[in-house]
């Protein structure tokens, strides 16, 4: 099978899929198509995410099912609510020109009455996450007693999410003569149990080794200390000006920091976690999908399922428990033939870690250093010059002002006008790279690298780094939070706690206000009706005029100077003499 026309597919079918650009199969639907039409054998196909199965399994559903009866003969169980919705339109998509084929998709999170008229209407094929699917049966509106099909997509990701007690009572529910696929990008020891509970005559279909990642995908490892994994993963993004990708984190929480750490930083960045609820849920998919945001900060269940095109990073803020769930989440990049990747940020005790995933892989992990301030500086300037020079040029909007600024810029030679741009759209990254640490973690990186001491010493010289200015108790790579000389200003702004006012909130106001990304902050205490605040002296004026005739949450803000700080001088004592014999509820959170 060479193409679709190949496939003994009907012209109805072939017509569709050309449509949706697709003129050549996959290799798991090269090899699962014809298996499937062929042969009344149960299929189990290792195949990573994005590879193309769901027109693998889809596409013959459609093509052997019998439009005539209107009893439910396929059944597709999935592990969450997008691929469930994403395998329903996919498969209208694919029956566009066989009217009478109707798919219906039954999840949680949804009306469970709409469901069930749906079920009542007449369905060929019925598209279901576990939970759902066995309420509906339980409730005796979904009956798959005499189901011809079921496939099981994604089952890793149902076992990993807890869904073996369901999967065993609906396939109980099944009749013994049908005929039962598999698809799983991993075969775990829950797979080969259930695999040899329920499938029989099975005929084993791979694409890729057992239990490794895709081919196109890089593979990279960042070693730095615990302390400097979010500053690292800042550097990451930097460095990739175009980045498209999600940053998976251990629990909820950790999402919720990195996520508010990184849009207080001025990065188009959203969190996905299990507190959402399902509306939020949407709206953040909506806005990650059509690349409003470039950062999706998610749990892995939070991630579940989720089928977006086109990611250029996976970066892995954490090392997951289970070696399999880091080839899942690096299946997520690198798909329809693209190069993606795949990084880790690690710190000195997980070396281990990396080489028994080595293993899993079958290749090896590539070892990179966190750029400096220079690398990310020099990367940024390129991007942005660029998109300068793809600029389209709307010639009939701009051409009455172009002679007022031929004018002004008259006496500017070609070369002091490109620099005069360049510099102000451009120095907000040199300010905030200047003197940057370097992050690296030198013995473990260079030790794994081949790389010598003497050479990072080298580099970071001629980078403009010195490591006794970032030196703690002679302890090197230790940065200091600040100058020890720096003079600080107090503020008192009439946002608190009432107003969901925290310290990331505020610091974001800050930003967003002053569109500087570089101003030292010192001490924050939020109270439940004001909060104060300290910030580089330097920049007092820019605050001030920056918080004039502002509103937040329908309230004119209110902001003035309370005192002013040294850096060394003790702010408890300073707090409590400016604030003395009033009770409140602390939240002082140092920055």
């Amino acid at each position: 099978m060479q193409n679709f026309n190949e496939s003994g597919l009907r012209n109805e079918l072939i017509k569709a899929v050309e449509e949706m650009g697709f003129s050549t199969p996959t290799p798991v639907q090269v090899k699962t198509i014809p298996a499937f039409l062929s042969s009344d054998r149960d299929i189990i196909a290792l195949a990573q995410t994005g590879t193309g199965k769901t027109a693998a399994f889809g596409l013959p559903l459609i093509e052997m099912t019998d439009i005539s009866s209107k009893h439910i003969q396929s059944l597709i169980l999935c592990p969450t609510r997008e691929l469930c919705i994403q395998i329903c339109k996919d498969m209208e998509s694919y029956s566009r020109y066989i009217p009478e084929f109707r798919t219906l998709a039954v999840y949680g999170g949804a009306s469970i009455e709409m469901q069930i008229k749906g079920l009542k209407s007449g369905a060929h094929v019925v598209v279901g996450t576990p939970g759902r699917t066995l309420d509906l049966i339980r409730r005796k509106v979904l009956k798959i007693n005499n189901i011809r099909w079921l496939v099981l997509d994604e089952a890793d990701e149902m076992m990993s999410m807890g869904f073996r007690d369901d999967l065993d009572t609906i396939m109980a529910e099944t009749p013994y003569e049908k005929q039962t696929l598999l698809f799983s990008a991993t075969m775990s020891p829950d797979i080969t149990a259930l695999t040899g509970k329920f499938l029989k005559n099975t005929l084993e279909i791979s694409t890729s080794k057992r239990n490794t990642g895709a081919d196109k995908v890089h593979h990279q490892v960042y070693m730095v200390q615990s302390r400097d994994r979010y500053n690292a993963l800042k550097r990451i993004v930097d460095m990739n000006p175009d980045i498209y990708g999600i940053v998976f984190c251990r629990t909820r929480q950790e999402t919720k920091d990195v996520a508010e750490k990184l849009m207080a930083d001025g990065y188009n960045a959203d969190s996905l976690h299990g507190d959402l609820s399902q509306s939020q849920r949407d709206h953040v998919m909506k806005r990650f999908r059509s690349g409003y945001l470039q950062l999706l900060v998610a749990t892995d269940v939070a991630a579940r399922g989720l089928d977006v095109n086109d990611l250029s990073h996976i970066i892995n803020y954490n090392l997951p428990d289970e070696p399999e769930v880091y080839i899942h989440r690096s299946g997520r990049t690198g798909r329809a033939n693209k190069e993606g990747i795949s990084a880790v940020i690690i710190h000195t005790r997980e070396n281990s870690k990396i080489r028994e995933l080595e293993k899993l892989l079958g290749k090896s992990m590539e070892r990179k250093r966190v750029p400096d301030g220079k690398e990310i500086c020099e990367a940024q300037l390129l991007s942005m010059i660029d998109k300068i020079e793809n600029v389209k040029v709307n010639e009939s909007q701009i051409e009455k002002y172009m002679p007022a600024i031929y004018q002004k810029f008259d006496h500017l030679s070609k070369e002091e006008l490109i620099k005069l741009f360049v510099s102000n759209e451009f120095n907000r990254f040199l300010t905030f790279y200047k003197n940057a640490p370097d992050l690296n973690v030198v013995n473990s990186v260079e030790k794994e690298s081949g790389n010598n001491r003497g050479r990072d010493r080298k580099d970071r010289k001629d980078n403009g780094y010195n490591d006794k200015s970032y030196s703690r108790s002679g302890k090197n790579n230790r940065p200091e939070r600040g100058r020890k000389d720096v003079t600080f200003s107090r503020f008192h702004i009439n946002l608190g706690s009432k107003r969901n006012i925290n310290a990331l909130k505020l610091i974001a106001l800050i930003n967003s206000q002053t569109r500087i990304r570089n101003i030292e902050i010192g001490k924050i205490d939020i109270e439940r009706n004001f909060s104060f605040f300290e910030t580089d002296s330097r920049y007092t004026k820019e605050i001030e005029s920056s918080f004039k005739n502002l509103s937040y949450d329908n309230v004119p803000v209110v902001l003035n100077r309370s005192d002013m700080i040294r850096s060394d001088r003790p702010y408890e004592k300073n707090f409590r003499s400016a604030n003395k014999g009033s009770k409140r509820n602390h939240n002082r959170v140092r920055i």
